[in-house]
């Protein structure tokens, strides 16, 4: 019973070094979540921008690796700093699904003007992070017996304290331009997250810090053919996004990289994501969605992808499926009276309402 116990105490203290390496869900739809990668996007462009993203990660194992995702920023350029801010909500399930993350936070933007066609922006965000643990799913080697199964109480003796609360803190800038035609968006950009590695260790002995993330990403916008109209959807006009996303989180380092195609509001994508830790794998996400114009000053588009593994040991897995919303509200000018001097840039100049965040991309 004593070396039982011995392995049971090992294999939780192994399992919360574990969960100091764990990172955080990471989104192959990054283009479409752009707040939770970098709070320099919030308020980017004008209006009310709101976010929902799903991901289920590994259907095919017997356990729940879901994540949620959800994000509200407001851009008005009659904020001091012109910025915007914004609200965001995460939660995942991580380990084998006996441990259950949760986020809430806010975060805050300034705008920086450099020319007619170039803007950057600083965010930072701040947040309430809780990770908890249900002691009862797990079972303890000195719960088995060898003819019956789990039919034995155990000795380990569990830690008091199975919610950790820490607070958590993210930094970040981009850069957008553009020509003079409005035929070409670019942005460029990079973040820090969880910059003060908060403790996140159930046990009072043991330390369990939130790796630090770095994020670096870049995109491109390209329109061929008719842009007039606020809706771009009805003129025809081919959007080229190409883009990638690079991080890096303890001994884990990520690339994604790809395009996205869209026309009369169809959206089609295929991209690359490979991972370079100790465990590489790689999978190809392949994208598929739709955009439109409800109404006037509102825009809605849904987007579903699904990883095909290429190699690694999670192959047999069943990939990730990944579903996002985005409404996207118009500028109501609730602080600057409807006017605008940020967001979309056209003929050399800025114009005040942006039908999605960056530029737009149906």
């Amino acid at each position: 019973m004593k070396t039982a116990a011995k392995v049971s105490i090992i294999f939780v203290l192994t399992l919360l070094g574990w969960v100091s390496q764990a990172q955080d869900p990471n989104y192959s739809q990054f283009f479409n979540n752009p707040v939770y990668y970098n709070p320099a996007y919030t308020g980017l462009n004008t209006g009310i921008s709101a976010r929902y993203s799903y991901r289920d990660l590994w259907p095919s194992l017997p356990y729940d690796f879901k994540a949620y995702h959800f994000d509200a920023d407001w851009g008005d350029r009659g904020f001091p700093g012109s910025g915007g801010i914004g609200m965001f909500f995460n939660t995942d399930n991580e380990g084998l699904g006996f441990i259950r993350n949760l986020n809430l936070g806010v975060s805050l933007a300034v705008r920086i003007p450099f020319t007619a066609n170039s803007v950057g922006q600083l965010g930072i965000k701040a947040s309430w992070v809780q990770k908890s643990i249900n002691w009862d799913d797990l079972v303890f080697t000195d719960e088995i017996d060898a003819r019956y199964g789990i039919n034995n109480p155990t000795t380990f003796i569990r830690p008091e304290n199975n919610v950790r609360n820490v607070p958590d803190f993210g930094f970040g800038g981009i850069v957008q331009f553009g020509d003079d035609r409005g035929g070409m968006t670019a942005t460029l950009g990079a973040s820090v997250d969880h910059l003060f590695e908060p403790d996140q260790s159930f046990l009072q002995t043991a330390k369990a810090p939130i790796p630090r993330k770095w994020v670096g990403h870049a995109d491109a916008i390209f329109s061929v053919g008719p842009t007039s109209g606020i809706n771009q959807v009805e003129t025809g006009a081919l959007k080229i996004n190409p883009g990638f996303i690079y991080q890096v989180q303890g001994k884990r380092n990520s690339v994604q990289v790809g395009l996205n195609i869209a026309k009369y509001g169809l959206i089609l994508g295929i991209w690359y994501k490979g991972d370079f830790g100790s465990n590489g794998n790689s999978c190809l996400p392949i994208l598929a969605g739709y955009g439109m114009h409800l109404m006037d000053n509102m825009n809605l588009r849904i987007a579903y992808n699904y990883d095909l593994q290429m190699s690694g040991a999670l192959q047999g897995t069943g990939g990730a499926h990944e579903v996002s919303l985005i409404l996207q509200f118009g500028n109501n000018g609730l602080i600057s009276g409807g006017r605008s001097s940020g967001g979309r840039m056209r003929g050399g100049h800025y114009e005040g309402q942006t039908p999605w965040e960056c530029a737009e991309f149906w």
